[in-house]
């Protein structure tokens, strides 16, 4: 009852535009409430996060956190304020995870690649948005930016001139005929 509670209140609070997925909830750990994050971003270690943000059937939910400890490059074991048996743990395996832009945003220096997964590029010849960022693929040497409607566009250093975190917009230098591949 207290957790229907608790989701009716901040279901209108948090907006999703607002947020960015960094990681998933794994098993929980030990018998005093704590429980694996697998993480893409370690945002909340670089910057003063009190909280993350889970999404609760589809309600996007703060969750103070009381302390963390890292396991390996990706993966911490995370402890939750009131969160305090294995059980009430359990409740939040397979959560997925976002963080507020507005607190990743203090950082421009170090600004994720999750980060920017839904802001619009704007191609800087023309001034005409090319399309929203769906996903970032950094698994090659070559990084490219996935658009929703599946053009991967180079995101190298060179292209881009510009990161504007208030609208979300990433102007970049594209190509000539990139956009008709």
């Amino acid at each position: 009852m207290l957790w229907a509670r608790i989701l009716l209140e901040v279901r209108d609070m948090i907006k999703r535009e607002d947020v960015y997925k960094i990681g998933k909830l794994g098993k929980a750990h030990g018998v005093k409430g704590e429980i694996s994050f697998l993480f893409d971003d370690d945002v909340f270690d670089r910057t003063d996060a009190d909280y993350l943000i889970l999404d609760m059937d589809g309600i996007l939910v703060p969750f103070f956190i009381e302390e963390y400890r890292f396991k390996t490059d990706d993966n911490a074991l995370m402890k939750f304020e009131g969160i305090d048996t294995q059980e009430r743990a359990r409740e939040l395996t397979g959560c997925e995870v976002y963080f507020p832009r507005e607190m990743a945003e203090d950082d421009d220096e170090q600004l994720s690649w999750a980060a920017i997964v839904g802001f619009e590029l704007i191609d800087s010849n023309t001034g005409k948005a090319a399309g929203k960022i769906a996903s970032v693929d950094d698994t090659t040497i070559n990084i490219l930016f996935e658009l929703e409607d599946g053009k991967l566009i180079p995101a190298s250093e060179e292209l881009i001139t510009n990161v504007d975190t208030k609208k979300q917009q990433i102007i970049v230098k594209l190509p000539e005929g990139i956009l008709e591949l």
